[in-house]
Order: C-alpha cells, then structure tokens, then sequence
C-alpha cells in the first residue's frame, strides 16, 4: 500500500522551521529511500514575520510540490494556527506551542498541545532548539520517517559543533508522547 504523507511547518521567522522542513526532506530522501519535496515562504521580515515550510514524503511520485491536503501541521504561533488549522485534513494531525498559542482550534483532527519553547529553555537551557524538539515530536507521532535517518539528517544540516546538543532536543521531543 502507498503512502502520501504532507507536512506544513508554520510560525514565525527565526524559529528554525525552514532547517525542520530540510531536515525532514533530507532524513526522508537520503536516509529512509523515500521520495520528499520541501518548500518554503517567508513573511515580509526574516525574523519575526510569518514563516512556511512544505514537506511532502511518498513511496511513490510526488506530481506537485505545494501541500494542498495537510496531514500534519505544526504551528508554533497563534497567528500560525489561525491561518492553517482549516488546512488540516480530517483526522490528521495540529501540533501547537502551548506558550505561543492560547486558542487552540476545533474541529476533526487530533490536537497536541506543548509548551515546547518553554521545555527547549528549561530542559536543554536554549531557546534556538525549540524547533528541533517539535522535530522529535513530528518524528514519534508521524511514525513515516525513522529515528536514525532524523538523527543523521540534523548531524548533516545543524551548524558544526551543535549536533549533539540537537540530538539531545530531538529525543526530549519524542520524550513527549
């Protein structure tokens, strides 16, 4: 049986949601041997404005690049969260950031809610991985890429000298569930 599993990534700039959705591609493509497209958009500022990134993962082609209907959707902002929640297709799947987002949406899907910028400071002491602990979260819940190629997408893809403490935010996100 074939799967076509999409993905949308959504916050703010400077969240590192761009590095998830590369990560996610790559950890798909080059370590699991599945087919993976990203894309990306970017609000009118680079840090602080709205910020998108697309992963779509199949075992077959992936005829249009754009995640038109959404299995998961992690929004890390309120302003996130409102704009795509319609977005979700039935009985996928809403990730929110708990300390960001207060109105959580109705509707037919499953809704997990995390102070996950708030455990990225208290549990790994920094902020900037907040991103890398909803990557654990999307891994363990999505169950379509697996731990190892996750793990050897963010030593590629993180900067030099803080893969380890990365990794260390990746399993804290699995942690969650």
């Amino acid at each position: 049986m074939s799967f076509h599993y999409e993905i949308r990534l959504s916050g703010a700039g400077g969240q590192g949601l761009i590095l998830v959705g590369k990560i996610l591609a790559e950890a798909a493509a080059i370590y699991d041997d599945k087919n993976a497209t990203q894309s990306q958009s970017y609000g009118p500022e680079a840090r602080g404005g709205a910020s998108r990134s697309e992963v779509i993962i199949s075992d077959g082609d992936i005829d249009y690049p754009k995640a038109t209907n959404i299995d998961l959707l992690l929004a890390m902002t309120q302003e996130a969260v409102d704009k795509y929640a319609n977005d979700i297709k039935p009985d996928g799947v809403i990730i929110v950031d708990s300390g960001f987002v207060k109105n959580n949406p109705k509707g037919d899907f499953k809704l997990y809610s995390f102070p996950i910028t708030e455990i990225a400071e208290e549990k790994i002491g920094k902020k900037l991985v907040a991103n890398i602990i909803a990557l654990g979260v999307i891994e363990k819940l999505s169950g379509i890429i697996s731990e190892e190629a996750i793990i050897n997408a963010i030593r590629a893809r993180v900067p030099k000298g803080t893969e380890e403490i990365n990794i260390k935010a990746f399993k804290q996100g699995r942690d969650l569930l």
